[in-house]
């Protein structure tokens, strides 16, 4: 039986605008998410679908339980460190996933 690792997603908290109406953040909000796959991605992420150059350092595969919003977080996995979630992940439709998960994340190493 396949089962995934327990990692910690850090949401962005808005604490306020600064003269500038530009967002001031705060300690992310911690939370707690079990079984979660890791898998490594492949290294063919820097071509024309990706004119940014993003490199995609994981896949994650988040369980059906999770229902929360992903956009801007950094997610913590042990013994892998701090990654950040790149773009808006969406989960597959329910009647495609047969097993627990159905939400691919990729994400970026995250240093500081």
């Amino acid at each position: 039986m396949i089962r995934g690792v327990s990692v910690t997603v850090l949401t962005p908290n808005q604490t306020g605008v600064d003269r500038l109406k530009n967002p001031v953040y705060g300690q992310p909000i911690p939370t707690p998410v079990d079984n979660v796959l890791v898998a490594p991605s492949a290294t063919s992420d820097l071509e024309a679908a990706r004119p940014d150059g993003v490199n995609v350092a994981l896949t994650l595969h988040f369980p059906k339980t999770f229902t929360g919003d992903l956009r801007g977080c950094e997610i913590e996995i042990p013994n892998y460190g701090k990654y950040r979630v790149i773009g808006e992940p969406k989960p597959y439709l329910v009647d495609n996933t047969p097993t627990d998960w159905w939400m691919p994340v990729e994400v970026e190493a995250c240093h500081g």
